[in-house]
């Protein structure tokens, strides 16, 4: 939401984006738009994020938990960005000054977008069913995620894909006619408190 030139505020929607990226680097770039963009450490797992809000300038954030920890001390906080050093965390009666970090101390996702060549599978990924596969993936200790097509349907699986005798939990979440099987080691993510929130998902067969 923004509310002057220099001033704004974050949706719930946003936040849970940040969360989520947080679980994957604890620093960011944050660049000037409405696209948020991370990537890890070590280079092997990169994410983008389309937000509804729009920042007014670059800013690097060292410790992303920390910020957003100083975030949850206020109901319904205002950003205002005037300054280039540090961003102004206001409240009624209550306000924060958090620094900048420098970009040279955040690892940066390349500037060519994620392009991919086809969109073989898609489906769509509501937050209840997230809600439950991050739960059974909590209850049994199982590390990986996987889209798997067969017998006609795409399914969720949650197991750990190193162990033929591991348990798994599976959600059907669309139709296909192809078979085929992605997996993805499960970063600490965390769903969206929007219950009507969905994450359409596509991927190509071939990269």
């Amino acid at each position: 939401m923004k509310l002057k030139n220099q001033t704004m505020k974050l949706s719930n929607e946003t936040l849970t984006v940040l969360k989520n990226f947080a679980g994957i680097n604890q620093s960011i770039l944050v660049k000037k738009g409405n696209k948020l963009r991370t990537i890890s450490v070590m280079k092997n797992i990169l994410a983008e994020a389309e937000i509804t809000e729009e920042f007014p300038k670059d800013f690097g954030i060292y410790d992303l938990n920390q910020f957003l920890n100083g975030l949850n001390l206020h109901q319904n906080a205002e950003l205002n960005f005037d300054n280039d050093g540090y961003v102004v965390i206001r409240e009624g009666k209550m306000r924060s000054k958090y620094f900048f970090a420098d970009s040279s101390v955040i690892v940066i996702p390349p500037d060519k977008e994620i392009t991919l060549p086809s969109e073989d599978v898609c489906f769509e990924l509501n937050t209840q069913q997230l809600d439950k596969l991050l739960k059974a993936s909590a209850i049994y200790q199982l590390p990986d995620l996987s889209a798997v097509g067969e017998a006609g349907v795409v399914k969720l699986v949650v197991r750990d894909k190193k162990n033929d005798t591991s348990n798994d939990f599976s959600i059907v979440v669309g139709e296909t006619d192809s078979v085929f099987t992605f997996n993805f080691f499960l970063v600490p993510i965390k769903s969206s408190s929007h219950k009507n929130f969905c994450h359409d998902l596509r991927a190509p067969t071939e990269i």
